[in-house]
């Protein structure tokens, strides 16, 4: 058995969470609730990055206090994590919980021999909570992944993390794998960035201009903690790290696998900044950063002023938790960015889950019900084949987190049912071997798509009764309802 921490991002709050997000949650507990199927030790994280200035922005301009804000749009992702079933042993808000504050200030003072502070004029993007260097500017003006932001101007005295102390151990870690980034796209794309110099970095900014909210620095009441600084702490801070808990021992310090889940905007603060701070501090880095793509509404990024976020929350309403999560699985290409549109999501749901998963799970128990207990067989030679086949393709698969793979060979396995039940004609013959062959291979597919589509699972698992040497089923109401 094998100890895994597996964690997400942690998303600002000044919106209410879009179809976008629920993506990286969905992923990361398709490889949570896997290893754990697998009889590994998981401990699985996820929550909010209360602290962001463009949190307190929002705040201002809704006309509501920051901290009502912050914790009414928290609830939001909290209330989209219980909705989407998914199977975190722990939330974080980096607010309110204690633990967070102490462990950001200790892994403050445990990196202090790199941080000094310094006079510092520089462009900064409020959506990516970052300064912003010339060459980084898509046109010299404004930021690529926010070009419809204005850049500010700042000029103000700032706390400095010497990253660039930093750059030939950062390339020889990701060059070797040691910290392992996937795909292997966006590892060449943190290798060119270290390949262009690494600056140091601003850590810190004025109690005026974060309107003193957030994380104060240690020993200086005049300055609070660069949200990046704060927020990347969020994944020792929640296994307690500042009083070095049992958890922070077990999955972090001596833990098998660390990976973190996260989003393409996001990679160079996971694979450059945050193993940079934890070297510093003499702490273990992450094992694997498993780097997303986005999800788009015609091919452009989900953003409220082009108007086009859509509300996960009103697609589980309407269609069921697990048809979202199976579309976000199957086809979204877990490396690239992905184009998302009810249509699209219409027709998956009528042909992989009605028509499909739906109709094949009608078929068998329909056949196997009145037949009652069926006993004394074994699994026919072919079936036990493509089964084991199947498992060895989704565990490859999932192993190099090409998680839309793994759902795929999946449904091939569903596709092969269907042929099995076409071929034999078991209505006709009433043969309990075919029978008992389907049902074994039904219980063997509803154990395959419980880390996608969990509830589905269960339903089928239920329907499926073993007593020792025999087995029967009983037939349920239909999974899927065809659309209209």
């Amino acid at each position: 058995m094998k100890k895994f921490y597996i964690t997400t991002a942690i998303p600002y709050v000044n919106a209410k969470p879009h179809i976008g997000f629920a993506l990286e949650l969905v992923e990361a507990d398709f490889v949570a609730r896997y290893r754990r199927l697998k009889g590994d030790d998981v401990y699985f994280v996820n929550g909010t990055d209360d602290n962001a200035l463009k949190n307190v922005q929002a705040a201002e301009a809704a006309g509501v206090p920051v901290e009502e804000f912050v914790r009414n749009n928290a609830k939001q992702f909290k209330k989209l994590s219980e909705e989407l079933n998914i199977s975190n042993d722990y939330f974080i808000e980096t607010s309110v919980d204690p633990r967070h504050r102490d462990g950001a200030q200790k892994l403050w003072k445990a990196a202090e021999k790199d941080i000094y502070k310094k006079e510092y004029k520089g462009l900064y993007c409020v959506g990516c909570e970052e300064f912003k260097t010339e060459k980084e500017l898509a046109d010299g003006k404004r930021c690529a992944e926010h070009p419809d932001k204005e850049l500010t101007e700042v000029s103000e005295e700032n706390y400095f993390f010497k990253l660039s102390g930093y750059e030939n151990k950062l390339k020889e870690l990701i060059e070797s794998d040691q910290l392992k980034i996937v795909p292997d796209s966006r590892k060449k794309e943190m290798l060119g960035f270290i390949k262009g110099g690494l600056e140091d970095f601003s850590i810190s900014r004025s109690v005026d201009r974060a309107h003193g909210w957030g994380v104060p620095v240690p020993g200086d009441d005049s300055q609070m903690q660069y949200v990046w600084f704060d927020a990347l702490s969020n994944y020792i801070n929640a296994l307690g790290y500042a009083d070095e808990e049992e958890n922070y021992q077990k999955y972090w310090e001596n833990g098998d696998k660390i990976v973190h889940v996260i989003g393409k905007g996001i990679n160079r603060f996971h694979t450059i900044y945050w193993p940079a701070m934890l070297l510093s501090a003499g702490l273990r880095l992450p094992d694997i950063v498993f780097v997303h793509g986005y999800i788009t509404i015609d091919s452009q990024k989900i953003s409220k002023s082009l108007g086009n976020v859509i509300d996960p929350l009103e697609f589980i309403k309407q269609y069921g938790v697990d048809s979202l999560r199976y579309y976000l699985i199957r086809h979204a290409n877990p490396f690239e960015d992905s184009d998302f549109t009810e249509e699209k999501f219409r027709e998956a749901y009528q042909s992989d889950l009605a028509n499909g998963l739906g109709n094949f799970v009608s078929r068998v128990l329909t056949l196997g019900e009145p037949l009652g207990a069926i006993k004394g067989l074994e699994l026919s030679g072919g079936v036990e084949e493509e089964i084991e086949k199947t498992k060895k393709e989704v565990a490859e698969h999932i192993e190099n987190f090409k998680l839309h793979e793994a759902a795929a060979a999946i449904w091939r396995l569903i596709s092969y049912g269907d042929g099995y039940v076409n071929s034999n004609k078991p209505w006709e013959s009433k043969d309990p071997q075919i029978i008992f062959d389907l049902i074994v291979l039904l219980d063997n597919i509803a154990s395959l798509i419980s880390p996608i589509i969990p509830e589905t699972s269960r339903k089928i698992t239920k329907a499926i009764i073993w007593g020792g040497d025999s087995l029967k089923v009983q037939k349920i109401t239909p999974l899927f309802p065809r659309l209209s």
